[in-house]
């Protein structure tokens, strides 16, 4: 086999995988279509209880933390903004409108240690359990930059109702 023929082999395989991932993500935004995710601004009155810089991971469906969704500007890892708000959570993905989770949309807080592409030292991660618009419950992924991922969960569940689990999930 020539040169050129090897290239030609490698270059129209590079070609054809890269048509395979174009078409896979399509057909993943086009079944995520319908999930929409709660744009808005923290409500006015609330008072900021921490801020937290951190890399935004991914968000899965509930329980599958290898199963990627493509919200709406939620699709992609990016560096974010979370501030904890005695009225919720807010998350500022870089180049996205805010996204604010009210206390009662939040169904849980925990850490892990795997999403995605993503695998960090045990509970390095922090696992935010919370419905969308449809009522879809689902686990959004963040890894805090300054602080421990235990610090940002506790956090996060010293909003939560006595009835939501918590850390301890």
């Amino acid at each position: 086999m020539t040169r050129e023929a090897a290239l030609a082999i490698i270059v129209g395989a590079t070609i054809v995988l890269l048509g395979l991932l174009v078409w896979a993500w399509w057909r993943r935004t086009r079944r995520d279509s319908g999930l929409t995710a709660p744009v808005g601004e923290i409500p006015a009155g609330s008072s900021t209880l921490s801020a937290w810089p951190a890399l935004y991971v991914a968000t899965t469906r509930h329980g599958e933390p290898l199963e990627r969704l493509a919200i709406r500007g939620l699709g992609f890892r990016s560096r974010s903004d979370v501030t904890v708000t005695d009225a919720g959570v807010a998350l500022d993905v870089t180049g996205r409108p805010r996204l604010f989770l009210s206390i009662d949309r939040i169904e849980d807080v925990a850490q892990a240690t795997v999403a995605i592409d993503r695998v960090v030292e045990r509970d390095g991660l922090v696992r935010l359990a919370w419905r969308l618009d449809d009522g879809t419950v689902v686990d959004s992924y963040l890894r805090p930059q300054d602080a421990s991922a235990r610090a940002l969960a506790d956090a996060v569940a010293g909003i939560l109702p006595p009835t939501k689990t918590g850390t301890d999930a």
